[in-house]
């Protein structure tokens, strides 16, 4: 096992670090990001679970929120295996920011071989959704 890092593209975005920071801080929110492929998207603030076509059910908790920079979630036990999201939000001026997603998790060979290209999509489409907060 070793740690699979993988991240997304770093995203321009024509919106306030503070805005995009509490949209992201709950879940609810989440569902307007995900693409076709997610089914069964289920929420509270804080935790949320859903489905992506071809793979297990996936579910999520955050963590810790540091206010209008970084939101940590965590698997919670809901999925093949353990990992960490970390959501960056950096501010580049008053209404604009930039986005970027990092996915952490101890990866057999094997499982890494199959989730890093899907996960890496996956994520890649959520931080270019991130341009579409409002």
């Amino acid at each position: 096992m070793s740690l699979t890092k993988i991240e997304s593209e770093i995203v321009e975005i024509n919106n306030s670090a503070e805005n995009i920071f509490n949209y992201l801080s709950d879940f609810k929110n989440f569902e307007k990001l995900m693409p076709s492929q997610v089914t069964k998207w289920e929420a509270t603030s804080d935790e949320c679970s859903f489905n992506i076509n071809g793979m297990a059910t996936i579910g999520m908790k955050i963590i810790d929120k540091t206010p209008f920079n970084k939101i940590t979630i965590n698997s919670n036990g809901k999925v093949p295996f353990n990992f960490q999201l970390f959501i960056f939000i950096t501010k580049k001026d008053d209404n604009n920011s930039s986005g970027q997603l990092i996915f952490e998790s101890e990866l057999n060979p094997m499982l890494k071989m199959m989730v890093v290209k899907p996960l890496g999509n996956f994520f890649n489409l959520l931080a270019h959704k991130m341009k579409d907060i409002k």
